[in-house]
């Protein structure tokens, strides 16, 4: 297996849970990943996917050059790029690499993947599309190849492809943008639509220069790959569009949950309190718009926000667990809570779990709840995963209210863990939340409706009754279909399958 990226988002948890429970089955993994930090810290991969075979790219003198003022990109072992456009970010997006750069990545992870001595390997599972591609091409050519896309890159390829259209409209490429970036030229918006406008508003064109390089070196990496693994069928569709790879190259498999570790599990109200105590008074790692963990801090009677006035238990918590990405839509979520909490018969807080320091998107969430009200809304920081289960038995109600999220894995951790859940009607989360009647296991809401979640949540914490409905079989039916356990049969077939058959020749199509 290989992952380009040192361990942070849901991708490395993945390929931690399956390269776990791949060896039952009859395959044994060896893996190479980037790293970051030292031992004992989450980014760290021997750390991270510790009982793994793991070779790693350390990452932590890339990241130090460029606090230094150099290029974390043009280090001897260059900082991986991002699916995501930030300014003034060490790792920048794809799209704003050069083909050289976009080389010299290949080649360290040449280096890397040789030093793992991968020559016998039977088959090579890769995580996104990346120049690891480039780097098992020319190494191993005649060995099958997986890859596993987990939706940022497709919706980094989406982007890139409106702004490519846009950039025509207005006359250039994306390239020729870049150059004209700061020129009198660019309009203000009469000319375009208020998609395409609210586009151009946020886009600083010089982080999207290669994007079209971009665009034709993923998709050759995928027309290379024997299989693709799509996590959802919204992503199945989402890569035929963006790809151009025949529908019998790919196959749906979802992401799993460890139902060793997220299980339904009750807390006392003096057992909440310690745990929040640590994570909101104690041991703060909130961060405000200075990217600093530990900026947000509670004082103790914040806690009282947790305990029912009334029953003297527990006050029903509401929990978001994410990256304060754009689509993840977490300043949406505080807009609605602001307008639901007047509805509510008693407190209750939300807990808003992640943001991995430093990063976001758009206006800052604390930001927005510090205009919007922030009483009721706690800021909790980036926590290890395995805290998460103890984040899960604290909540009540886990809200998610992405708009296509390309999967949603934190809503199956929830679910397993017999909390119920909000979804919108997008992206992955509706191939497994639904709120038919008879057996429901969750909320759907439209994407970027405020009011329809808003009244989603009033209902949800209202309906005591419902939630644990839906929670109970949520639990159920998570526990039945989505566990590793069973999901790790599916990926060996696939890699079976293509050990029996015929590899294609040199520049045939999948």
């Amino acid at each position: 297996m290989g992952l380009l990226f040192y361990p942070r988002g849901g991708s490395a948890q993945v390929v931690r849970s399956l390269a776990r429970a791949l060896p039952p089955v009859g395959w044994d993994v060896s893996l190479a990943c980037g790293s970051l930090g030292s031992p004992g810290e989450g980014s760290h991969a021997a750390t991270f996917f510790a009982g793994l075979a793991a070779t790693v790219a350390d990452f932590t003198p890339a990241l130090a050059a460029f606090r230094h003022g150099e290029d974390a990109m043009a280090a001897p072992m260059p900082l991986h790029p991002s699916y995501e456009a930030r300014t003034d970010a060490a790792d920048r997006c794809f799209a704003a690499l050069s083909p050289e750069l976009a080389e010299r990545q290949a080649h360290a992870w040449e280096d890397v993947l040789v030093s793992a001595r991968f020559d016998t390997a039977a088959l090579f599972h890769l995580h996104h599309l990346t120049p690891l591609h480039d780097a098992v091409a020319r190494r191993w050519p005649d060995r099958p190849l997986v890859t596993h896309l987990h939706g940022t890159e497709l919706k980094m390829l989406d982007r890139i492809g409106r702004l490519s259209a846009l950039a025509a409209t207005l006359g250039s490429d994306l390239a020729g943008m870049a150059e004209r970036e700061d020129a009198d030229c660019l309009p203000t918006g009469d000319r375009l639509g208020s998609e395409d406008g609210e586009l151009l508003a946020r886009t600083r064109w010089a982080l999207w220069r290669f994007g079209d390089h971009w665009v034709g070196r993923l998709r050759v990496a995928a027309c290379r790959s024997d299989r693709l693994i799509c996590i959802s069928p919204h992503d199945r569709d989402e890569a035929l569009r963006l790809l151009r790879v025949p529908p019998e190259a790919i196959e749906v498999i979802p992401n799993g949950v460890d139902t060793d570790c997220f299980y339904r599990r009750e807390l006392s109200l003096e057992e909440r309190l310690v745990v929040l105590r640590r994570w909101l008074v104690d041991d703060p790692r909130g961060w405000d718009d200075s990217g600093q963990p530990g900026s947000i801090r509670y004082p103790p009677a914040a806690l009282e926000a947790f305990v029912d006035p009334y029953s003297g238990g527990p006050a029903p918590v509401l929990l978001f667990v994410g990256r304060f990405l754009s689509f993840k839509r977490v300043q949406l979520l505080l807009r609605a809570y602001a307008r639901a909490r007047p509805r509510f018969s008693g407190p209750v807080p939300l807990l808003v779990w992640g943001g991995f320091p430093g990063e976001w998107e758009g206006e800052h969430p604390y930001t927005v709840a510090e205009r919007e009200g922030s009483e009721g809304v706690f800021f909790s920081g980036w926590r290890g995963h395995d805290e998460l289960p103890l984040g899960l038995a604290c909540a009540e109600l886990f809200v998610g209210p992405s708009v296509d999220e390309p999967f949603g894995q934190v809503f199956l951790e929830a679910m397993s863990s017999g909390v119920a859940v909000i979804a919108t009607r997008s992206g992955g989360p509706p191939s497994f939340v639904n709120a038919v009647p008879g057996r429901p296991n969750g909320w759907l809401v439209p994407p970027d409706d405020v009011d329809a979640l808003a009244d989603a949540l009033v209902e949800a914490v209202k309906n005591e009754a419902g939630r644990r409905e839906r929670a109970e079989n949520a639990s159920e039916q998570i526990r039945g279909r989505y566990s590793w356990h069973t999901l790790a049969h599916r990926f060996a077939a696939v890699y079976d399958g293509l050990l029996c058959r015929p590899r294609r020749s040199e520049g045939e199509e999948a």
